[in-house]
């Protein structure tokens, strides 16, 4: 009835509309994050539910393809561009001086995590018969689906209860960042594995494929960083935002081309190449102009995963699906909350940070897709990975919330809590717009100083500010602002803060002095009536 390209632009039409709507009507009425209602979509609409049906105008809109592949050549190869940009801009916001500087508490927690979720996930598959050894691909895939962790999640409940800067919270977001880097070279091994599994696997062919990973990885890496000055230096020549952006994008796809070629997945050179960006300066440009692309791509593509699920293959397993759950909130809870406890936490902080880490969402759900779509694994091991993403997902931020319902401090010695506790400056403005306003500047100032300011949330108004060492957390709730910081770095705060209150206070006065705000207000109105004349006062 139409061609493949017509088809494309409605499937990829009904995508968007679906997707923004359905979503949007799931975070209110649910209170699902935002994944997790694009997920749910896909799987209403996609060919093994609602898609297969005729719609008017159209017949099915999501039909199975000639080789029996839920989604079009087409929509793949645009859901693969979506987890190219997803996976860049990760890399744009990784704070590297975090993963190399940070605590010994958050390293530990990550790297512990991690082991213990990929032993699970992939016992899970070999006890239960889904796979017949530890070196086959699905049970290397259900590990490496165990490992990942959705910051963006529990960033938002520690921000919701003003627990970003406590010691729970700052351990937590340090470990997500090792659960990031150590997920993505874990995937790069595992696809390495099984895209070279004719030759027949030993554990002398893991170490090659694990040293080749861990080669390209740290080579590109290293590289990139050592370059990525000049590499800024060079984007500036073109003077231009989108110009800049755009060049900075088209490298990133370059990398993930020669990733794949290397036998490793594209998204990891996409991740490599914002990795080396997020040293530069123009680390907020290049997000700033990329947003709306993402904004558009990203929930295409977890629609896409969600279109995947054929539920058929899925029920029989529902129960497996159910202990890998089990396993994947244990291998979290316990993986990173038992190391907590040696590093200076009493049970009530061990629990909140297990707890944290305990959410998966967009690199588990990549690298579902990835283990699909190459054939490694087949839609009841799919299934197996969306179900454990969907309940980690909506655990986590009910556990956590009820974590932090007790007061009590989650570290041993009440003398490093007193240590701990950061300085806040609190700002009350009359109305919201004006908090905001006064919000934007501050954001601007600190830009201006050559901070690293990234905002974790585009549905909250909490930023982390970070320079070498320094480290701010800003806040905007309704008509407040609040900044914490360490005790050391407090007189630069209030500083640039007064600095700022300072030049708006001139600014309100020029404002009064110089400019005459009745006589525009009369030609704005006058204007509207079609009168020439001007105001006279």
């Amino acid at each position: 009835m139409f061609s493949s390209e017509i088809r494309f632009i409605f499937q990829l039409g009904i995508l968007i509309v679906c997707t923004r709507m359905g979503g949007y009507w799931l975070r209110r009425w649910l209170r699902l994050p935002g994944v997790l209602g694009e997920l749910v979509v896909g799987m209403l609409i996609g060919p093994y539910a609602l898609g297969r049906l005729p719609w008017p105008l159209i017949g099915p809109p999501f039909p199975l393809s000639a080789t029996g592949s839920p989604v079009s050549p087409e929509l793949y190869a645009f859901s693969t561009f979506a987890s190219i940009v997803l996976l860049f801009l990760s890399g744009l916001e990784t704070d590297l001086s975090t993963f190399l500087r940070y605590s010994v508490a958050g390293t530990v927690v990550g790297v512990s995590g991690v082991a213990l979720s990929f032993f699970l996930g992939a016992g899970c598959a070999v006890w239960f018969g889904l796979a017949p050894g530890w070196l086959d691909p699905r049970a290397l895939f259900l590990g490496a689906i165990g490992t990942a962790t959705s910051v963006g999640i529990t960033a938002r409940i520690l921000s919701e209860r003003r627990k970003m800067d406590s010691p729970e919270g700052v351990t937590i977001l340090a470990a997500a960042v090792f659960d990031d880097v150590l997920g993505i070279i874990l995937l790069a091994i595992v696809v390495g594995m099984v895209r070279t599994e004719s030759a027949g696997i030993s554990w002398r062919h893991v170490l090659y494929v694990a040293a080749k990973a861990f080669g390209f990885w740290i080579g590109a890496t290293a590289l990139g960083l050592l370059c990525a000055r000049r590499f800024s230096r060079f984007l500036k020549h073109f003077k231009s935002a989108p110009a800049i952006a755009a060049l900075a994008l088209g490298f990133g796809l370059l990398l993930a081309g020669l990733s794949e070629m290397a036998g490793l997945a594209m998204i990891i050179g996409a991740y490599i190449m914002g990795l080396s960006l997020s040293r530069t300066d123009l680390v907020q440009v290049v997000q700033r102009e990329i947003e709306g692309l993402h904004n558009v791509l990203v929930p295409v593509f977890f629609a896409t995963m969600g279109m995947m699920v054929n539920f058929n293959q899925v029920l029989p397993l529902f129960k497996v699906g159910l202990v890998y759950s089990l396993f994947a909130i244990v291998s979290k809870v316990g993986g990173c909350g038992l190391p907590a406890l040696f590093c200076g936490f009493n049970h009530h902080g061990a629990a909140r940070i297990g707890v944290g880490m305990l959410p998966r969402g967009e690199v588990a759900l990549i690298v579902a897709g990835i283990g699909l779509t190459s054939g490694a694994i087949g839609q009841d091991v799919f299934g197996i990975a969306i179900l454990m993403t969907v309940i980690t997902t909506l655990l986590g931020p009910m556990l956590l919330t009820g974590c932090f319902e007790n007061p009590a401090p989650g570290l041993r010695h009440p003398e490093d809590v007193a240590k701990s506790q950061s300085k806040v400056i609190r700002l009350d403005f009359a109305t919201a717009d004006m908090a905001e306003f006064v919000l934007a500047r501050i954001v601007r100032s600190f830009r201006q100083e050559e901070f690293y300011v990234y905002r974790l949330s585009p549905d909250a108004w909490t930023y982390h500010i970070r320079k070498e060492n320094m480290f701010f957390i800003l806040e905007c709730d309704g008509h407040e602002i609040q900044l914490s910081t360490a005790a050391q770095y407090e007189t630069l705060a209030r500083l640039m803060v007064a600095e700022e209150m300072l030049n708006l206070r001139s600014m309100l006065h020029m404002a009064q002095d110089h400019v005459d705000l009745d006589s525009m207000e009369h030609n704005l109105v006058a204007g509207l009536f079609g009168e020439k004349e001007d105001f006279q006062p």
